[in-house]
C-alpha cells in the first residue's frame, strides 16, 4: 500500500521502471530484473521457492519491511511450537466451526518458524519500516535510479 501512496509519483516512476510481478499484476513468475523489491517474511515452502526463483531473476534485492528484514509480528508464533500454533488457530479458537487443521495439498506447507528473507537468500539493501513510507520508498527508489547509495534515517525510520 506505501508504493500505491507514492500516489501520482508512480506516473514520473513509470517512465524509468517496469513493474513486473506486483500485486498489480497476475504474472506467476518474473522475469530478469535490475531491482525486485521484497515485502513479507518467510513461512512456507512457497515463499521460500519465490524468493529463490526471484533472486536468480534480480541484480539488486531489497527486503521491504520489518515483516521481511526481521519476520515481524508474523514472527511472534517462533515462541511457539508450529502444532501449538495450528492446534490454536484452527481447533480450539472461540467460535471454531467444524474444528480442523487444513491439509489440502493446495495449502502451501508451513515452515516450523518464520524467518527473515536473508536467511534464505543474499539481500542487497533494507528498507526499514512497518510499512515504509511513501516518501521513503520513494527516496530509496530514486536515490537507486540516479545511481547513489540511499541512505535511510532520521524520520524515515518509522513505525506506525
Amino acid at each position: 500500500m506505501s508504493l500505491l501512496d507514492i500516489d501520482e509519483r508512480l506516473v514520473d516512476l513509470a517512465d524509468w521502471i517496469e513493474f513486473d510481478r506486483s500485486p498489480l499484476t497476475d504474472i506467476k513468475h518474473c522475469g530478469s530484473c535490475d531491482v525486485g523489491l521484497i515485502e513479507g517474511g518467510l513461512s512456507n515452502q512457497e515463499n521460500l521457492h519465490v524468493l529463490q526463483e526471484f533472486r536468480q531473476q534480480c541484480k539488486i534485492v531489497v527486503a521491504v519491511g520489518a515483516c521481511a528484514i526481521n519476520g515481524g509480528i508474523p514472527a511472534m508464533r517462533n515462541n511457539h511450537s508450529l502444532a501449538d500454533c495450528l492446534r490454536e488457530s484452527y481447533l480450539t479458537a472461540p467460535g471454531t466451526v467444524n474444528p480442523q487443521i487444513p491439509d489440502d495439498p493446495e495449502i502451501p506447507k508451513l515452515l516450523s518458524k518464520v524467518h527473515p528473507i536473508q536467511d534464505a537468500i543474499k539481500v542487497d539493501y533494507f528498507l526499514p519500516g512497518c510499512p515504509p513510507s511513501a516518501d521513503t520508498i520513494w527516496y530509496f527508489l530514486t536515490e537507486l535510479l540516479a545511481g547513489r547509495e540511499p541512505l535511510i534515517q532520521g524520520s524515515a525510520l518509522r513505525y506506525d
